[in-house]
Order: C-alpha cells, then sequence, then structure tokens
C-alpha cells in the first residue's frame, strides 16, 4: 500500500484519491508479475513460523508425496499478496493505508516448488468508514498452466484521510 503522491506509477492501476477508489468497484485491477516459488523461499518461511512440515521442507519424501514435489504453504502463498498487490494498484490522496483484515481466504490448489504465480485483483466493495474508506479487494493468485487458483483472498484495507 502507498499513499506517496510524488512516486512515478509503477502499478497496473493507480486510484488517486476517494473518487477514483469508489469508481473503481467491480473493475479489474489487473495483474501482478510472475514469480517463481523457490525451495529456499518455503524453507525460509518454514524457519520463519516454525512450520516444517516434510510435504513443504524435504523434496525427496515430498516427491513420494500426494503431489509429487514439495509444495508451497498456503499461509506462504496468501503472504505473498504483500508482495503482489503493490504491482497491481497504487492509492494515492489519502494519508495511510492499512491492512484491515481477510473476510475470507481459500487454497484451491497446491503451489509445486518451481512453479510461478501470480497475482490479479478486483475491487469488489468500497464503504464509507469514519476518517476515510474500506476497501474489499478480491486477490486472485494463480499457477501458471494451472486450471484452479492457488489463492483467493477477500482483503480488507482502511485507508484514511
Amino acid at each position: 500500500m502507498t499513499t506517496d503522491d510524488t512516486a512515478a506509477p509503477r502499478a497496473a492501476t493507480v486510484l488517486d484519491g476517494p473518487d477514483a477508489v469508489k469508481a473503481a468497484v467491480g473493475t479489474h485491477l489487473g495483474f501482478s508479475d510472475w514469480l517463481e516459488i523457490t525451495q529456499d523461499r518455503v524453507d525460509l518461511f518454514a524457519d520463519a513460523t516454525g512450520d516444517h512440515q516434510w510435504i513443504h521442507v524435504d523434496p525427496e519424501r515430498a516427491k513420494e508425496g500426494p503431489f509429487g514435489a514439495p509444495i508451497a504453504h498456503g499461509y506462504l502463498t496468501m503472504s505473498l499478496s504483500n508482495f503482489f498487490l503493490p504491482q497491481i494498484v497504487e492509492t494515492r490522496g489519502f494519508s495511510a493505508g492499512i491492512n484491515y483484515g481477510v473476510d475470507k481466504v481459500r487454497f484451491p490448489s497446491p503451489v509445486k516448488v518451481g512453479e510461478r504465480i501470480r497475482a490479479g485483483a478486483e475491487m469488489v466493495e468500497v464503504t464509507e468508514v469514519k476518517g476515510g474508506l474500506q476497501t474489499l479487494v478480491r486477490i486472485t493468485i494463480e499457477i501458471e498452466g494451472g486450471e484452479r487458483p492457488a489463492c483467493v483472498i477477500d482483503s480488507i484495507s482502511r485507508w484514511l484521510y
């Protein structure tokens, strides 16, 4: 989330001020770049969270597991929404942007180590709240060549005046 009014846009969509945010309801905001999920990234996430389940961190054993390869933690995939979202949308004209939470998160398909993922986002809802706006953005993280998304997040943010 950025509120820097002087930064050159690098996001697919720039929403400049409250009226632009409100007008974006129902629109697709764009896509991020692709990111390869590496074993190193998965291992670092395992170290950070203490979740060292073999399906994530033991490539040899995971080859014999249900997915034929190690997979990224679902919450690693979800956390990458914070990496992808600034590539998709830049919101300007507010004093601050705050991650407020999520309404719903789903993990329809696992991400195997070595696969590439990216996110797309849609502005689902904007409501007035005391001191600003609240947005619900649906972030869909897809796997390159995959039939089903890896993760779908209904992300809630607050944008303060």
